[in-house]
């Protein structure tokens, strides 16, 4: 069993893209920082590769999407409004405990320096693999989305995938990197 995290800012698209994952309404949705408060927890079954791809994972792999509470408020530099200290342990350590970490950044906002922070912890103290995507390119000029796929490659050391779940733009992109790194997490 491969456990999915999705982590970013409020209001950044996670539990859309949960819900885009899964095929169906899991998690709430709503135009507003703080609609999720805890942590949701969903089995996905296989991972669905579609045909014109081939899946590294073979399909076999069980997924469990974790969908988290925006971690920080996208405007500001402090902690989301949400979360409780306790909660946010508590969220930390799930986002730990997982195999694989989705990244959302929100096209209109940029990456945010405490997403930044957490970043690099995962990756360099908790030896994750993280995907990357820049959500809500579709309400952005693509030269925004170049800009931010430039400052992403500086300062977290790795490519993003441009995404917007409401075109589907990047989404089969965000799925072959899944599988790729579904080879070596979990079981």
């Amino acid at each position: 069993m491969i456990k999915v995290a999705i982590i970013g800012a409020e209001n950044v698209g996670k539990s859309t893209l949960m819900n885009a994952l899964i095929g169906g309404k899991i998690s709430e949705v709503e135009n507003l920082p703080g609609t999720t408060k805890g942590i949701i927890r969903r089995r996905f079954g296989k991972l669905k590769i579609p045909k014109s791809m081939k899946n590294p994972s073979g399909g076999a792999d069980e997924f469990v999407l974790i969908d988290t509470a925006g971690l920080f408020d996208p405007e500001m530099e402090f902690r989301g409004k949400v979360l409780s200290e306790e909660k946010f342990r508590r969220l930390i350590d799930e986002i730990i405990s997982s195999d694989v970490i989705i990244h959302m950044v929100d096209a209109q906002y940029g990456l945010h320096r405490g997403m930044e922070k957490l970043h690099h912890l995962l990756k360099m103290r908790y030896e994750k693999p993280i995907i990357i995507v820049i959500n809500k390119v579709d309400l952005v000029p693509e030269e925004r989305v170049e800009e931010l796929r430039k400052i992403i490659r500086k300062r977290l050391e790795q490519d993003a995938i441009p995404l917007s779940l409401v075109t589907f733009e990047g989404f089969n992109e965000l799925l072959k990197a899944l599988a790729y790194y579904a080879q070596y997490a979990g079981g």
